[in-house]
C-alpha cells in the first residue's frame, strides 16, 4: 500500500513511501529537502521493517528545529501504521 505524507517544520515538502504485505517499507521518496541526505536515509530505510524504523528515527533533530526529515518518515510511517 502507497502512502503520502506532508512532512511539517522540514526541508522537504513531500514523502511517499510502501508497505509491503509483510509490514516492509519500500520505494520511499522525498520530494525537496537536502538531495544527499534524503537519498541516503531512503537507501537506508529501504527493506526495513516499518516498525523499526519508527523506534530509529523518532526523535532525531536537525539544529533547532525539533525534528528532522528523519524524524518526518517515522512520523509517516507511525501514522500509516495506525491507518492499516
Amino acid at each position: 500500500m502507497t502512502f503520502t505524507y506532508k512532512p511539517q517544520g522540514v526541508c522537504s515538502r513531500m514523502i511517499t513511501f510502501d508497505i509491503d504485505d509483510d509490514g516492509y517499507i519500500r520505494n520511499i521518496a522525498f520530494m525537496g529537502g537536502c538531495n544527499g541526505n534524503t537519498q541516503g536515509l531512503s537507501k537506508l530505510a529501504e527493506g526495513m521493517k516499518a516498525e523499526e524504523v519508527v523506534k530509529r528515527l523518532s526523535g532525531v533533530c536537525c539544529g533547532m528545529r525539533g525534528t528532522s526529515c528523519p524524524d518526518q518518515l517515522a512520523t509517516a510511517v507511525q501514522q500509516a501504521l495506525d491507518e492499516i
